[in-house]
């Protein structure tokens, strides 16, 4: 023991007090742990089971072994029920009554729960298809299984085609021609290639357009591509008379800002030429306002009145 203490004071410098009390601490432990192996072996008393209590043990082991499934148990109930009377004769499954079922020897009860399953949908397809019922069991299976005959039901017809509401058929647009300046949405709805999305989206163009003058302007509509242009532009016409016309000498920016052929700074620039220079005489006096280029005067041209 004094080497032990003697070791354990020159490498972990354990003092007196701090040594007792690990010495306390190791002999609890032994304690805790040697106790229980000597109270259960002198302490405590194997039970025994006296002959009486290993007989009923033993007699409830076997009736646990022997006891019949969920399935089964139901089955058994079925067949102990199954009273009426056999009167065996050919039959398909799939067309006989709850009456031709009974005499079959079933109950109306068993007999009621396959016309169910019938009523529902469900066929027979071959003989080995009624043991899948639970009205039928195994013993009923057997007897019945001689007198079965079904009618020949091929594949595809097990998977029957559900009855659907009658489309209302396809009517094919006939091509028009709509004049596309004085057309609503409804109209130019019938151009075939131009559904009720393209013809808001003409007319709202068309209205801060003024109208058009060239079926090429239809380019310009959000979404129109040449595809669709190639498409529509047979059946649309342009009356040019209506067309709205602008006074440039008398509009002010408010009535030129929504017009797609000028932006902000060149309304500006029209305006502030005027009130500095006069009225404009003709389209040639717009090519004085440098800000507009000549590809602008030639598409504001159809729009402008002096």
């Amino acid at each position: 023991m004094l080497n032990i203490k003697t070791w354990l004071n020159n490498y972990f410098g354990f003092t007196k007090r701090e040594y007792n009390g690990l010495l306390a601490l190791m002999t609890i432990l032994l304690l805790v742990s040697v106790l229980p192996y000597f109270y259960s072996t002198y302490f405590i008393k194997p039970q025994v089971l006296s002959i009486e209590e290993q007989t009923a043990l033993k007699k409830l082991v076997l009736v646990n072994q022997q006891r019949p499934t969920y399935y089964s148990k139901i089955r058994n109930q079925i067949e102990d029920s199954e009273t009426t009377p056999l009167s065996l004769f050919k039959f398909d499954p799939n067309k006989i009554d709850l009456v031709q079922w009974q005499k079959l020897g079933l109950s109306a009860k068993q007999a009621q729960s396959i016309v169910n399953y019938r009523n529902k949908g469900g066929k027979f397809y071959k003989p080995e298809d009624l043991q899948r019922m639970y009205a039928i069991t195994p013993k009923k299976y057997k007897a019945l299984l001689p007198y079965i005959e079904i009618e020949n039901i091929s594949f595809a017809n097990k998977f029957e085609k559900k009855a659907y509401p009658e489309r209302t058929p396809y009517v094919k647009k006939e091509l028009v021609v709509v004049e596309i300046n004085g057309a609503d949405t409804l109209q130019l709805d019938e151009i075939k290639g131009v559904g009720a999305a393209f013809a808001r989206r003409i007319v709202k163009y068309r209205e801060k357009l003024g109208g058009f003058y060239k079926k090429e302007q239809l380019l310009e509509v959000y979404g129109l591509d040449s595809v669709k242009f190639v498409e529509i532009k047979d059946q649309v016409k342009i009356d040019v008379s209506n067309i709205k016309k602008i006074n440039i000498n008398t509009a002010e920016f408010e009535d030129l800002k929504s017009h797609p052929y000028l932006k902000y700074k060149q309304i500006n620039a029209i305006v502030q030429y005027r009130k500095q220079h006069g009225k404009f005489n003709s389209i040639d006096d717009l090519k004085k306002v440098a800000i507009l280029t000549p590809q602008n005067i030639q598409n504001l041209a159809p729009y402008l009145t002096f």
